[in-house]
């Protein structure tokens, strides 16, 4: 399997020799090196500086000292910079604020406890709200996994509802849901919820998930304005390892205009495709966390979080988001250097091969419907 750095095309070998600005042409031994030409390079990256020893896109970790690159570090909520492996070894993330504490210590931040504690907001959290039945927006259940891995999906969709009917909705969800999933607040929803699911196996959620609670929930007068969308959070264990990562990755970000296509929106806001992130991609292959309102959300610790999609109430084009997440993940898995410099990287050649996947049906239909093949 090839290294994440050998995936990039190499660059083409020119046939001459490069002539030097001045037009010196002399191939004799150069000066030597000075003292001061080595005392002024980063101690990290080895770019020149001035009096610094470290650039400044490099650090030292607080933690163990050692000297890292600032992209692969983390900003604890108690002051301190540390790197990924001082941060798996020694910190937790809290899963209310999701910062990073020392372990042994509660959360910074002021959060609650994250297993035990009986306060009475705490408390509360763990039922929905009586009148709503809708819980707040930290509910965070232990997942439930549904169907056989290692590549597990799960499904948030935001929902706007009736002012004046909200309770019918809400009703008709929780029934058909049942234990799979469960309905909770979020900042972007006027009046309304998200359908959040536990994960759930590809095949699994094409034959198991309640479908036609879609069908019904519009005929309710449910909604998919253009504030709310669908998430589809994608477990980073079903990947093989950070080349698997990388490839995905690529995959969605060099293809921003077919990816928002088939999304049915581009969201800036709350799903954008940064420069930032595409030049970050190596160092989230490699575990680095990213911001959340980005294509691809790499703040989550268990999983990598699509933000693209629009919502919706149409089962088609629920299924094809998650066949989208699957797909992509699916196809890049195996996916070699030689493939990549053949255009294997190109929309073109992810859907033909798609179209060769029968259970990879409902985004083949979408590709379709949306002349977003090529």
């Amino acid at each position: 399997m090839p290294r994440i750095d050998e995936l990039d095309p190499p660059p083409a070998v020119e046939s001459h020799q490069p002539v030097p600005a001045d037009g010196n042409t002399n191939t004799g031994p150069r000066p030597a090196t000075t003292p001061v030409d080595v005392a002024q390079r980063c101690d990290r990256c080895h770019r020149v500086l001035n009096d610094e020893s470290l650039c400044t896109g490099c650090t030292s970790c607080d933690r163990c000292a050692d000297s890292i690159r600032i992209v692969d570090t983390t900003e604890t909520l108690t002051g301190e910079t540390v790197c990924l492996s001082c941060r798996a070894s020694w910190y937790w993330q809290c899963g209310t604020c999701d910062g990073w504490n020392p372990d042994g210590r509660d959360c910074a931040d002021g959060c609650c406890a994250p297993v035990g504690c009986v306060c009475d907001d705490c408390l509360d959290q763990l039922e929905p709200d009586r009148d709503t039945q809708i819980y707040q927006y930290s509910f965070k259940p232990a997942p439930q996994f549904h169907g056989a891995g290692p590549l597990f999906l799960g499904l948030e969709l935001e929902l706007e509802t009736p002012y004046g009917d909200q309770r019918s909705c809400v009703t008709r969800a929780n029934r058909r849901l049942g234990r799979l999933g469960y309905l909770k607040r979020d900042e972007s929803i006027n009046c309304g919820f998200e359908l959040v699911t536990h994960p759930m196996a590809y095949q699994w959620a094409i034959e198991r998930f309640p479908w036609t609670l879609l069908t019904e929930l519009r005929e309710l007068g449910c909604r998919a304005e253009d504030n709310v969308g669908i998430h589809v959070h994608v477990s980073r264990a079903g990947f093989d390892s950070p080349c698997h990562v990388y490839r995905w990755m690529k995959l969605v970000y060099r293809n921003e205009s077919q990816v928002t296509t088939l999304a049915r929106r581009s969201s800036p806001r709350w799903a954008a495709f940064d420069d930032d992130d595409r030049r970050a991609v190596k160092d989230y292959a490699k575990g680095a966390y990213g911001r959340r309102y980005t294509a691809i959300n790499t703040s989550n610790v268990a999983t990598f979080e699509l933000r693209v999609f629009a919502s919706s109430v149409d089962p088609g084009e629920v299924q094809a988001a998650l066949a989208f997440a699957a797909a992509s993940v699916e196809y890049t898995r195996d996916l070699t250097a030689h493939d990549i410099l053949r255009g294997g990287w190109s929309w073109a050649s992810f859907a033909g091969w798609v179209a060769a996947q029968p259970q990879f049906a409902p985004l083949t239909q979408q590709l379709e419907a949306l002349s977003c093949v090529s």
